[in-house]
């Protein structure tokens, strides 16, 4: 069960940083609606369409950042069999089954040995040699 769980921080590693990469490249999107808006000499309906396509891209690449870097700040402490990433790790999967198809199976999986009694009890003997180690 120890390699599903380090296998599992790897998969909240390549997702959080494949996340941030989109969320960089909605952003070079939402820039460039920036540069059409800035260069639109026309009024009206180019220019609200460019703004709101800037904002809407800059939102979704705020967000995509954000997420990814959740999921690479719990994958390594994860993989280090931290308790409270285990729990952090269990919340951000069950939210990630919702983000198909890759998330499903990552949320899913996690899930499974997460809340598995073997990949708990990993967790609860890292818990008491932390609390040795004070």
């Amino acid at each position: 069960m120890s390699s599903h769980v380090d296998f599992v921080g790897l998969l909240f590693i390549v997702w959080g940083i494949l996340t941030a990469l989109i969320g960089l490249s909605m952003l070079s999107l939402g820039i460039g609606a920036v540069a059409i808006l800035e260069s639109a000499s026309r009024t009206g309906g180019v220019q609200f369409a460019a703004g709101l396509t800037a904002a809407t891209f800059a939102t979704l690449a705020i967000i995509a950042v954000i997420w990814g870097a959740a999921h690479i700040m719990v994958g390594i402490p994860l993989r280090r069999r931290r308790p409270a990433a285990r729990l952090l790790a269990l919340t951000l999967g069950a939210v990630d089954v919702v983000l198909l198809p890759y998330g499903t199976a990552l949320g899913c999986y996690a899930m499974w040995v997460l809340l598995n009694e073997d990949g708990k009890k990993l967790f609860e003997i890292a818990d008491r040699g932390l609390r040795n180690a004070d």
